[in-house]
C-alpha cells in the first residue's frame, strides 16, 4: 500500500500554477499583499489542474494518538493516562480542536494508532455520524523506549503509515476535499524533536522545546535524552521509514500519510 500510494503522487499541473500567477498579477491590489495566501492559491492550482481551483471544502480532520516508551526518562510532567482522557474529551466535542471545527463545520475523526492505557470512552460518543467518531487502529500499546532500544519495528512503522492512508482514503471516498491532521500523545514532542533533528541536521538543543509545563532541569533532561536517542541510532534521513522506526511514534508516522493519496 505505501509504495503504490507514493508511486500515485504525480507533480504539480504547471501550466495551472502558471495561469495562477498570472491571474494573480492582474488582479488591482498590491502585488503581494496577500502574503502566503497568493503562493498557497498557485499551489492550490497546481494540486487540482485547474485555475482557479474549486475551494477546497468540506475539511475533514483527523486526529491521531499514541503513547511514548520514552516517557519513562521524565520528559514530561505529565502522567501517560492523559493521551487516553483527551481522547474521551475529542469524542465528548469538549476541546479547541472540536470548537474550531464546528465554525468551519468539520467533521472530526480521532484515530487510536498506540494509545497504552485504556480509553474511557462511551460507545454512544461515537454514535451521531455528524459528531466526533472514534476509528480503532492501534499497532501496539505505544513504541518503545528509543534511548533503549528502536522505538518502532519498521513493520510497525510501516503498518502505522498505511493506517494514515487508509484513514485518508475513507475520509475522501466519504467527500472531504480537504484533510488536516493532528496528533495527541503524552510525551510526543520529544520523539518530535528527534524527528526534526533526524531530517534537519539541526542540534537537538534547537529541536527541542519545554512542551507543556515542563521546568529548566526537565527540559534540559529532555534535550540529553533526544541526543542520546539519536546517538544511539543514527537514522538517515534517506530512509524516512527507518527514521520513524528509530526515533518517531506511531501517531506520527500515522499522520504523515503521502499527500497522493487524498488525490488532488
Amino acid at each position: 500500500m505505501l509504495e503504490s500510494t507514493v508511486a500515485a503522487i504525480g507533480p504539480l499541473d504547471e501550466p495551472a500554477m502558471a495561469a495562477a500567477r498570472d491571474l494573480q498579477s492582474r488582479l488591482t491590489k498590491p502585488a503581494g499583499s496577500l502574503g502566503a495566501l497568493e503562493p498557497l492559491s498557485v499551489r492550490l492550482a497546481g494540486l487540482a489542474g485547474t485555475c482557479p481551483p474549486p475551494l477546497p471544502e468540506p475539511a475533514a480532520v483527523a486526529i491521531f494518538a499514541g503513547d511514548h516508551g520514552v516517557h519513562a526518562q521524565g520528559v514530561t510532567p505529565w502522567p501517560q493516562e492523559v493521551t487516553a482522557q483527551m481522547i474521551g474529551n475529542f469524542l465528548a466535542g469538549g476541546a479547541v480542536v472540536n470548537a474550531f471545527a464546528r465554525q468551519a463545520g468539520a467533521l472530526v475523526t480521532v484515530v487510536d494508532v498506540g494509545v497504552a492505557t485504556p480509553l474511557p470512552v462511551d460507545p454512544s460518543a461515537t454514535a451521531d455520524p455528524a459528531g466526533p467518531r472514534l476509528v480503532t487502529a492501534n499497532v501496539r500499546l505505544g513504541t518503545r523506549d528509543m534511548t533503549v532500544t528502536a522505538a518502532l519495528t519498521r513493520d510497525e512503522a510501516r503498518a502505522a503509515v498505511e493506517t494514515g492512508i487508509r484513514v485518508a482514503g475513507e475520509l475522501i471516498d466519504g467527500g472531504a476535499g480537504i484533510l488536516l491532521t493532528g496528533d495527541m500523545g503524552i510525551g510526543n514532542t520529544t520523539p518530535s524533536a528527534a524527528l526534526i533533528a533526524a531530517f534537519t541536521g539541526v542540534d537537538p538543543a534547537a529541536a527541542t522545546g519545554r512542551g507543556t509545563g515542563v521546568d529548566d532541569e526537565t527540559y534540559r533532561r529532555k534535550v540529553g535524552v533526544v541526543r542520546a536517542a539519536l546517538d544511539r541510532h543514527a537514522p538517515d534521513p534517506a530512509d524516512p521509514l527507518g527514521v520513524l522506526a528509530a526515533v518517531g511514534g506511531l501517531e506520527h508516522a500515522a499522520a504523515s500519510t503521502p499527500s497522493g493519496s487524498a488525490g488532488s
